[in-house]
């Protein structure tokens, strides 16, 4: 490998590192590696600005509308209330009605609005079903990134590799191509959460088998005031009487927290009571005399008791006070909320969260009002925003009918529009009907037109065009060369099918610690290479970076519905490593038996 291979490997690994301890977005991490390419003349200022024109990079943007029109249109919302189960049943029968719509919508639409909207609901009906939501949320995440590998449109991977391969000369991806190995590895995924999953995943254990719970997953924290008639009772199996409805967890007294399983504790003033109630419970709690909510005197001057309701917030790469204390960053301020708890890493947070300093990822639980709701509910600082017990969207039925038609009309152009003649001379692709859709879904005002901007993720295109800069810098180098004859000579015993292997687990091991379109750019010149210097198609290499770059199961930061659903379930990082490394060993095996049967070498 020359001079130059070395310099680009050694500005990859600082690169990677940077990723991982979130020096900056990855957006900015991979322009600063190429703008470093580029000075010292490993690629040319073309080359680094290729990335931005590329069409695969620019029909995800496209995507990012046509996904929030549908979402703006209330047509998702109105799937789920269709589909959700209206009555308890068999778990395996649950988790296929739950899983097998998510995944078919997350084969069209981006992953991220269909668990922003459906996380909340699945929450809200887990508990009108006395069912743990814990043994949902994880499978939410996975129904969508198992769906997302069935189209070419599924998830902006596909897309990134599509891109990269017209961008080399070979031809691109169609629309349900890889669905002859994402449809297999759906029906293997929901097999294994439905026999194994639901028994590694945390939640009420004996739920399967009782015919009724009483579930409460909502958690309040209530302080036992002067002159309260609480003073002196006695908690008896984790009730008071004086409490309807509501579960006492702990009593924290003097910095010491006192299980509630423990006989005999008198409450006592200033006790602080954690409770697990109803998403109804808030009114209840705040006509009783007996106990004040905690966070209600941050409010009460500023905000009418009787509007507050109790939200939770994802916090997005974008907030601003990532890294701030909730002091530091003065947030009742800027948003009219007081936070009363903050979900992080299955731990709830409710002691000293003023010196909190916030992260990417952790779900606030709010007191606010609906005016939050409005204000934030679409913006891009946080991941997703949600009134408790509350998710009924009013929308006009024909925009939710115009919105599917038109979602319809964009899959089967983009299916059938390369056997339809050139228009113009233009190409009949999955760009071109992508665009009108996104046109329509804005001109019949379904998706506000003052929102479009709003609805692209610009640090990932940024990211995406960025690694295409990085990519062709590995080519360039002779890195790629370099690290390709590694796995060749590594795997030589085993023909393509050994290299096969290397490009699969190297890929999926980046997309757990960087982000998957980072992980499909950085792995595609290696397998292009080796498939050069094999004499073989590159094609099943790039078939597996698409599932392996998608493949993230076992960890929350190694893909976005993963991180959302960890803040509103409350789980913990094991609870994704305990289920998910099986899942990410059946899609490996799935892949490796399936992709060299449909995509010969």
């Amino acid at each position: 490998m020359s001079i130059e291979g070395y310099i680009v490997i050694a500005i990859i690994v600082l690169m990677i590192v940077a990723l991982i301890w979130e020096v900056m977005r990855p957006g900015l991490i991979f322009f600063s590696a190429v703008t470093i390419l580029m000075a010292i003349g490993i690629i040319t200022t073309d080359e680094s600005l290729a990335g931005f024109s590329n069409k695969g990079m620019i029909t995800v943007a496209v995507l990012f509308i046509v996904s929030e029109g549908v979402r703006q249109s209330g047509a998702l919302n109105k799937l789920a209330q269709a589909f959700l189960p209206k009555r308890r049943g068999n778990v395996r029968s649950l988790f296929l009605r739950v899983m097998f719509p998510i995944s078919a919508l997350s084969a069209f639409l981006n992953n991220t609005p269909i668990v922003v909207i459906f996380g909340p609901m699945i929450k809200q009906w887990a508990e009108k079903m006395n069912l743990s939501s814990q043994k949902f949320l994880i499978p939410l995440s996975y129904a969508t990134i198992l769906g997302g590998v069935c189209t070419l449109i599924g998830t902006s991977t596909n897309l990134v590799v599509h891109g990269l391969m017209l961008e080399n000369g070979v031809p691109g991806l169609s629309m349900f191509e890889l669905g002859q190995v994402g449809i297999p590895l759906c029906i293997g995924g929901f097999i294994y959460m439905s026999y194994v999953g639901v028994h590694l995943l945390p939640g009420k254990k004996d739920f399967i088998r009782q015919p009724r719970s009483d579930q409460k997953d909502y958690y309040y924290d209530l302080i036992v005031p002067a002159g309260s008639s609480l003073i002196g009772l006695i908690i008896k199996n984790g009730r008071l009487r004086e409490l309807k409805g509501l579960d006492i967890i702990s009593v924290e007294r003097d910095n010491e927290v006192l299980q509630s399983k423990s006989h005999g504790i008198e409450i006592c003033e200033g006790d602080k009571l954690l409770v697990a109630g109803k998403s109804d419970s808030l009114v209840y709690i705040l006509g009783l005399n007996s106990v004040t909510l905690k966070g209600l005197d941050l409010v009460k001057e500023q905000l009418p008791a009787s509007d507050l309701k109790q939200i939770e917030a994802v916090l997005a790469p974008r907030f601003p006070g990532i890294g701030k204390t909730i002091v530091e960053y003065n947030f009742f301020d800027h948003y009219q909320a007081a936070i009363i708890a903050v979900h992080r890493n299955g731990e709830r947070i409710t002691s000293n969260i003023s010196n909190l300093k916030l992260k990417e990822g952790d779900n606030l639980i709010l007191l606010s009002t609906d005016k939050f709701i409005a204000n934030w509910s679409d913006s891009k600082i946080f991941y997703l925003v949600s009134s408790l017990g509350d998710h009924e969207v009013k929308t006009k039925k024909w925009r939710r009918w115009l919105a599917i038609i038109i979602l319809i009309l964009m899959i089967a152009g983009a299916t059938f529009g390369q056997y339809l003649p050139r228009l113009q001379g233009n190409e009949l692709d999955m760009f071109f009907f992508a665009a009108f859709a996104a046109i329509l879904l804005i001109w019949f005002r379904i998706m506000p037109h003052y929102k479009y901007t709003k609805a692209i993720s610009w640090d990932i295109l940024i990211t995406i065009a960025c690694a295409f800069g990085v990519s062709k810098a590995m080519q360039n180098s002779g890195a790629a060369d370099a690290v390709a004859h590694t796995a060749i000579n590594f795997a030589k015993n085993w023909g393509p099918i050994g290299v096969l292997v290397c490009i699969y687990v190297i890929t999926n091991i980046f997309t757990e610690i960087i982000t998957n379109n980072a992980a499909a750019a950085l792995v595609f010149p290696i397998a292009l290479s080796a498939g050069h210097q094999m004499g073989v198609d590159p094609k099943p290499f790039f078939i597996a970076i698409c599932i392996a770059a998608s493949a993230s199961f076992s960890t929350p930061i190694g893909y976005q519905t993963n991180l959302i659903v960890q803040g509103i379930g409350n789980y913990k990082f094991k609870d994704f490593l305990k289920v998910g490394l099986p899942m990410n060993l059946i899609v490996f095996i799935i892949s490796m038996l399936l992709i060299p049967y449909f995509w010969s070498f």
